[in-house]
């Protein structure tokens, strides 16, 4: 074989190389589609991973049974697309892996959107407003985070008022310690019977809730630590199962889905559905 049969010879194969490539793609060999809503509806079922903990987003009830707002929110959701919704309650430290490792389809258990989880989940556009606050017994000589100085925070480990005090430098190195506990039930029985914490951050709809069942016990400082928003997290590109979820929510809205379940936790609608994905400038902003 000559030079010139050898190049076109190799010419060829490389030509070949490339086809077999853009169609291994076409037919899903190296493809990137997004496939993410087709999986759920074909095997008819989303599984929503929480922490059972957290009222009233999701915690266990006196039988057992993991009920709460974002439970039946997300009941409504599957519903809308036609799939059952298998609750599957996770480590709240471990939610980004088990939905990377696909053991659940999305975390949806009042999870703030945060610019360091937008790397690693898709979110939805926010259903809800919240808060990150400052909780203490309702006779504590503690009025302003500047109070704090030399007193011991509790709070959930891997939560959002974890990453907030942490990101605070003057707070948290004014702290005499923050403690970390695996649930805010026992964080706030700590507050209430021990002297190991002086206070507890935490999520406002959360310790609003609590303090529904013990009246008289806390109280909220009127500082916040941070204003924020929920959102589902889908894993990162599942784009269609994101867009999905918010029509579902959308619809829900629309006829009146989203204010009866609303009407069975709180006073009034709290949903939101006005507000478009937040940015990675919007959630910057929010943590400064």
């Amino acid at each position: 074989m000559n030079r010139t049969a050898r190049k076109n010879l190799k010419l060829l194969a490389a030509l070949l190389a490339a086809l077999l490539a853009v169609t291994g793609c076409g037919q899903g060999g190296g493809s990137s589609a997004d496939n993410s809503l087709k999986e759920i509806t074909e095997k008819g079922k989303l599984t929503l991973g929480c922490d059972d903990s957290f009222p009233p987003m999701g915690f266990r009830d006196e039988s057992g049974e993991i009920v709460g707002f974002d439970i039946d929110l997300a009941r409504g959701v599957a519903e809308k697309l036609g799939v059952e919704l298998e609750v599957k309650p996770v480590v709240w430290e471990n939610k980004e892996l088990e939905l990377i490792n696909g053991n659940i389809d999305v975390i949806w258990n009042g999870y703030t959107i945060m610019a360091s989880r937008d790397e690693q989940v898709e979110f939805t556009k926010p259903y809800l407003n919240n808060q990150q606050v400052v909780a203490v017994k309702k006779d504590a000589p503690i009025n302003t985070l500047a109070d704090l100085e030399g007193k011991t925070l509790g709070c959930q480990a891997a939560s959002a008022a974890e990453d907030v005090v942490n990101g605070d430098e003057a707070l948290r190195s004014s702290l005499a310690d923050l403690k970390s506990y695996n649930d805010y039930q026992t964080a706030l029985m700590d507050l209430r019977i021990s002297d190991r914490v002086d206070a507890i951050a935490g999520d406002k709809v959360l310790i609003e809730y609590e303090m529904t069942k013990m009246p008289d016990t806390f109280r909220i400082l009127d500082e916040s630590l941070s204003e924020e928003y929920y959102g589902i997290g889908c894993r990162k590109g599942a784009k269609a199962l994101a867009a999905a979820i918010d029509k579902a929510l959308d619809d829900m809205q629309s006829d009146g889905s989203i204010d009866a379940i609303c009407a069975n936790w709180f006073e009034n609608n709290i949903v939101i559905r006005d507000k478009d994905k937040l940015t990675q400038k919007e959630l910057k902003e929010l943590e400064e």
